[in-house]
C-alpha cells in the first residue's frame, strides 16, 4: 500500500504503508560522488520535479563485498547506481510530531556495509514510536583514502551531510530534530564516537556498540595505505591518477591490502596508527573536520551535553577466526607478530595467559584490547550521562560465542529476517531482542535505557 506524499528539501517522496509503519527508502541526501563530484566533500542533491518513488533500496556505496564465509554470515546487498549517498526512513505517522529518531550507521570496516542491509529494517523501531533512519556513505578509497590535493574523511563528511539532511527534514516525517539519537555498530560506532568529538550539535544522544573512540589514521600512515593500492594498480598515489579509474578496478586491489593490514598488522610496513587499528581506512588526523583523536577530545569535554550508551559483545574477535577455520592454525609465534603489531599491553596479556590455545587467548586478547578497554575507556572519559552494556547471549552457530555484529537482529528487532539467522541460528531468544531492543527504544525517547548509569569506580575496567 503507498504511503502519505512527504515534502523533503529537495522534492516530493512517496513510500510504502504496511502493518501500520511507513517507510521511505533510497532518498538522496548528497549528490551522486562520481564525475566532477568524486573525491570531493558531498555535495547538495539535485531538486526533483513531480513524486519521487521511495520505496525500493537505492544504489550502495562502491564495495568489495566479504568473501568466503563472511559472505554467508554477513548479507551485504550490493546496488549499483551512482546516486549511492541515499538514506532510508521508517516512521509509524509522517504526519505526527515531535517523535524520537534514531539515525544507523552502519559497520563494516570502512570498506563494507550499507544502510539496506536487511537486518537493519527499521519497522520494529517505528512500530515502536521511534523515526529510524539508516544511511549509506563512501567506502575505501572513496571516502577515507588520503589522497594529497583532496579533502581527507569524504565518508565521515557524507555522515555530517545525512544528519543536517535529517535536522532539516525529518520533522516531515514526524520526527523531531531536537530528539535525534546516532547509532552504529563496528566502523558505525567508531564514527559515532568521531562525530560525538567533534560537537556537531547535530544530535542528542549516541550509541556505540563495539566500536569505540581510539580509532584515527596519521596523514602519513594514511599514505602509505594509498601508495601500496597505488603500486599494485600502476599508478602515481594521487587524486587525479585514481579519478581516472573506474571504482570497480580499485576494489580489489583496495581489499586485497586491507585484508593483508588485518591479517598482519605490522608497524614498520603500514605506520603505527594504521597497525593499532588493523584496519586499512578509518577517520584521517586532517587538522580540518577531524582535528583530533576522538578519546582525547571527548576527555577534554567533547560531547559533554550527549547521552552516551556504549558497550560491546563478550566475544568480539570469535567473528574473525572461528567461522573461518583460521582460530585452530594460529601458533604462537603468529600470536605474538599479531599482539605486537595492534600494540597490546603486558597487563592484557597478562590477563589472558591461561586463555587455552594461541587462537583462543588471540580471540581473548584482542576482544579486550580492541573493544572491551576501548568501550571502558569511552564511558570513563565522557562527561555527560553515560551507560554501558556488554552482551553474552553466545551463537550456537560454527561456536561463534557472543561474537562481533551478533547484536544487531537482538537490537533492530529483526530476528525473524533470513538475513539475520547465518549468525543467529534459527531458533534465537526473542525475549531478549524484546529486552535489547526495548531498551535502545528507551533510550531514543528518553535517555535512559533502563538500568544503572556507568560508575567508573564500582565497574572493573
Amino acid at each position: 500500500m503507498e504511503s502519505a506524499v512527504v515534502r523533503t528539501a529537495y522534492g516530493l517522496v512517496r513510500g510504502t504503508l504496511r502493518d501500520g509503519v511507513s517507510s521511505y527508502l533510497g532518498i538522496p541526501y548528497a549528490a551522486p560522488p562520481f564525475g566532477p563530484n568524486r573525491f570531493r566533500p558531498p555535495q547538495p542533491p539535485e531538486p526533483w520535479d513531480g513524486v519521487r518513488d521511495a520505496t525500493a533500496y537505492g544504489p550502495t556505496a562502491p564495495k568489495p563485498g566479504y568473501a568466503g564465509v563472511f559472505r554467508t554470515l554477513l548479507p551485504d546487498p550490493d546496488i549499483p547506481g551512482d546516486d549511492c549517498l541515499n538514506l532510508n526512513v521508517w516512521t509509524p505517522d509522517p504526519g505526527a510530531a515531535g517523535l524520537p529518531v534514531l539515525v544507523w550507521i552502519h559497520g563494516g570496516a570502512f570498506r563494507n556495509g550499507s544502510g539496506a542491509v536487511g537486518v537493519y529494517d527499521g519497522s520494529a523501531f517505528a512500530r515502536d514510536g521511534v523515526v529510524c533512519v539508516t544511511i549509506n556513505y563512501r567506502l575505501g578509497v572513496e571516502g577515507f583514502a588520503h589522497l594529497p590535493g583532496v579533502p581527507d574523511n569524504r565518508g565521515l563528511r557524507d555522515q555530517i551531510a545525512a544528519l543536517e539532511w535529517v535536522r532539516d527534514n525529518i520533522a516531515a516525517f514526524g520526527g523531531d530534530p531536537a530528539r535525534v539519537t546516532v547509532a552504529g555498530e563496528s566502523a558505525g560506532a567508531m564514527s559515532v564516537a568521531t562525530l560525538l568529538s567533534l560537537d556537531l550539535g547535530l544530535f542528542r544522544r549516541a550509541v556505540a556498540q563495539s566500536g569505540a573512540a581510539q580509532i584515527a589514521q596519521a596523514p602519513a600512515d594514511a599514505l602509505r595505505v594509498t601508495a601500496e593500492i597505488a603500486a599494485r594498480l600502476g599508478i602515481p598515489p594521487t587524486a587525479e591518477a585514481f579519478a581516472a579509474l573506474p571504482p570497480g578496478k580499485i576494489l580489489p586491489v583496495q581489499d586485497a591490502v586491507g585484508n593483508e593490514i588485518s591479517m598482519l598488522p605490522a608497524p614498520d610496513r603500514w605506520g603505527p596508527t594504521t597497525a593499532a587499528s588493523g584496519i586499512a581506512f578509518m577517520p584521517v588526523l586532517d587538522g580540518d573536520v577531524f582535528p583530533r583523536r576522538a578519546d582525547e577530545a571527548i576527555e577534554a569535554g567533547a560531547g559533554r551535553d550527549v547521552d552516551v550508551l556504549v558497550g560491546h559483545t563478550r566475544d568480539e574477535f570469535n567473528l574473525y577466526v572461528v567461522p573461518n577455520g583460521l582460530i585452530d592454525h594460529i601458533t604462537d609465534d603468529l600470536f605474538d607478530l599479531v599482539t605486537s603489531g595492534l600494540g597490546v599491553s603486558a597487563d592484557v596479556l597478562a590477563a589472558h595467559s591461561a586463555a587455552g590455545t594461541p587462537g583462543e587467548r588471540l580471540c581473548a586478547v584482542v576482544t579486550d584490547h580492541m573493544f572491551r578497554r576501548p568501550a571502558h575507556r569511552l564511558a570513563r572519559g565522557h562527561a555527560g550521562r553515560t551507560w554501558m552494556y556488554e552482551f553474552a547471549w553466545p551463537s550456537p552457530v560454527h561456536d561463534l560465542g557472543a561474537c562481533h555484529a551478533l547484536e544487531l537482529g537482538f537490537v533492530f528487532d529483526t530476528l525473524a529476517s533470513p538475513h539475520g539467522r547465518p549468525l543467529t541460528g534459527d531458533d534465537p531468544p526473542q525475549p531478549l531482542a524484546d529486552a535489547m531492543h526495548g531498551a535502545w527504544v528507551s533510550f531514543a525517547a528518553d535517555g535512559d535505557p533502563g538500568w544503572a548509569p556507568y560508575d567508573a569506580v564500582r565497574t572493573f575496567a
